[in-house]
């Protein structure tokens, strides 16, 4: 089964930065796509970003466009979510899904699997 594990939230902030990984094993084909997602506190669950596997194509969301980059390092299974000028906005808890396939998407609906999820902070 596929297991994905979140890792490098924490504090910041406003201005500062942060970068996110999420490691992914139990695959065994190439053509996936990881998402990042994100839900703040009373707040609908929404889709930050994505990279697929197969030919590493990238979405940003616009409240992040500028200000997130999205990367991978195959040969470690691992994708970056690097984040920088941070606003309180974007104060949530950030998750990392798993998509087969190599449709990219930022439907949630659509995504097989979930990491646990890390928690980012952004003071003002």
């Amino acid at each position: 089964e596929v297991q994905l594990v979140e890792s490098g939230g924490g504090s910041v902030q406003a201005g500062g930065s942060l970068r996110l990984s999420c490691a992914v094993s139990g695959f065994s084909f190439d053509a996936y796509v990881i998402g990042w997602f994100r839900q703040a506190p009373g707040k609908e669950r929404e889709g930050v970003s994505y990279i697929s596997r197969t030919d590493g194509t990238t979405y940003y969301a616009d409240s992040v466009k500028g200000r997130f980059t999205i990367s991978s390092d195959n040969a470690k299974n691992t994708v970056y979510l690097q984040m920088n000028s941070l606003k309180p906005e974007d104060t949530a808890v950030y998750f990392c899904a798993f998509l087969w396939g190599s449709m990219p998407t930022m439907t949630e609906e659509t995504y097989d699997y979930w990491g646990q999820g890390t928690q980012v902070t952004v003071s003002s």
